[in-house]
This record gives structure tokens, sequence and C-alpha cells, in this order.
């Protein structure tokens, strides 16, 4: 059984309470940087928040679908690296996220993700190393 810290920690790692941090924008407020919408967005993958990622998604670049109920993929924890605004409307952000799939040992993402902003900020893509 998850501890009660554990219950309301945010995902993302901001060591904020989930309710403050990431919940907000997975119920509709705008995410105020690149970073911030990064880490909604990793917290989204955590708790299985499709239409919030999709939502957040560039419709450039979007998906049709995603089907994350039938991952088998933990999400263990992120580490944020840098976040870079590289104009008005445009902006990277490099991290490293750990995960496990299935019982195997745990292996890391690092991707440098780009995000634009129109009337959001929006996740473009992103380059993995």
């Amino acid at each position: 059984m998850k501890s009660t810290k554990a219950l309301i920690d945010c995902p993302c790692g901001s060591a904020k309470a989930y309710a403050s941090c990431c919940q907000p924008l997975h119920h509709g407020q705008a995410a105020k940087s690149a970073e911030a919408l990064m880490r909604s967005r990793y917290a989204a993958y955590v708790l299985h928040l499709e239409n919030y990622l999709l939502a957040t998604w560039h419709p450039s670049t979007r998906p049709d679908s995603l089907d994350l109920a039938h991952d088998d993929i933990k999400w263990l924890g992120l580490e944020v690296l840098r976040e870079e605004v590289t104009s008005p409307s445009t902006a990277i952000v490099e991290f490293i996220a750990r995960y496990k799939v299935g019982g195997t040992r745990a292996e890391r993402m690092h991707e440098v993700s780009e995000f634009v902003y129109t009337n959001a900020w929006y996740y473009v893509t992103g380059q993995t190393n």
C-alpha cells in the first residue's frame, strides 16, 4: 500500500503536492512555461491521462490516439536538466525520465523536447539521446 505522502506528491518530481502542481493543468489551467507543460505531460503519462496528452500535443505532430491503458511501463522519476526559451513562442526542455517495462531493469530516456506557444504551450517533438 502506498503511503499518504506518495498519494499527494506530484509525479513530476517537483517536490510539490499534485493538487498545487500538475493537477490544475490536468484540469484545464494553461501551463505558464514549456517546462511546466513538460512536467505535466510526464505526470499525465504516469497517471495514464491520454486525453490531456493528446490535447497538449501540437496538431502538426499529434498521433490519432494513444493506448496507455495497455502499456507495461512503470515510470520511476523525472529529472529536468534545462529549459531554454529559444524565442517568444518556442522553447526546448531537456530531461531524463526513468522507467521499467514489465519486470525488467530500470531504463532511462534522455530527450530534448521542442515546444511551441500559440494560444498555449504545446509539445511538438523530441529527440532522444
